[in-house]
């Protein structure tokens, strides 16, 4: 039988243990003021691809609630996933009972210096922008309007299924895109590892976007990714994610995503 102390050890411990796993888990920031415009048209074409390089929108599952964010937002790549509510707020084109809608960030929406911020730089730092994909607009206000003032908050993104690794390069340098991203969306950190679980980990530059890169020679055996959030520092590892004989051009995906 464990002596009492032992016992109380053991509760701290798990105690402690479901405290950090709560505080990694993301929760839904507070409303903020910002103003949102619209880019392309109905069909959404010109949202595709992007600077987050997630390619078709439609087949890596994040269809037409996007969104571009100005650099303040978008932070050098490091926002590409983040999840946000907006609402429509004070402005005669917002739709009836101001409904509220749920977009990914996947795109920046570049300054424009030679416009004044206040005047069709609506992207300029420091403002917070956010350039909707029109479908999206349309659901909260009417595209006739041009541009919105809005309240935003950031959420938890509420994904299907495991982390997605889109795999491109060569025999030498791997390019991995990480999409389908729980939680809070961001991807901060990866590190991938050839081979079993005594293999070492390979840390990924930032390249752009959502994509991470590692300069090695990979191939022939099963790689795992461990992947860091940027905005809560949890980390998961997607083990064995892409079996020995991977395909640069394939997306794999893993079992485990964020909370």
């Amino acid at each position: 039988m464990a002596s009492p102390s032992r016992a109380v050890l053991v509760l701290v411990l798990a105690l402690a243990s479901a405290a950090t796993a709560a505080k990694a888990r993301f929760t839904a920031t507070q409303w903020t003021s910002a103003h949102a415009t619209f880019y392309g048209d109905e069909t959404a074409a010109e949202t595709m691809g992007g600077a987050c390089g997630y390619g078709n929108l439609y087949a890596t599952g994040y269809g037409t609630d996007t969104a571009a964010l100005s650099t303040t937002l978008f932070k050098d790549g490091y926002g590409c996933g983040t999840c946000y509510q907006i609402r429509c707020a004070g402005s005669p084109w917002c739709r009836s009972g101001s409904p509220s809608i749920t977009v990914t960030a996947t795109n920046l929406c570049p300054p424009n210096w030679a416009q004044d911020s206040n005047a069709g730089g609506w992207c300029n730092p420091p403002r917070t922008h956010f350039d909707l994909s029109k479908p999206a607009f349309m659901r909260m206000a009417q595209w006739r309007a041009g541009i919105v003032p809005v309240v935003y908050r950031r959420v938890p993104c509420v994904r299907s299924g495991g982390l997605r690794f889109a795999l491109q390069g060569n025999a030498y340098w791997l390019l991995a895109f990480v999409m389908n991203v729980a939680g809070a969306g961001d991807v901060a950190e990866v590190a991938v590892r050839s081979g079993g679980a005594g293999a070492a980990w390979v840390r990924m530059g930032h390249n752009w976007g959502a994509s991470y890169q590692a300069f090695a020679q990979l191939g022939g055996r099963a790689l795992s990714f461990r992947v860091t959030s940027y905005t809560t520092r949890q980390t998961v590892i997607a083990a064995d994610v892409a079996p020995p004989n991977w395909c640069l051009g394939l997306t794999y995906q893993a079992s485990v995503n964020f909370s």
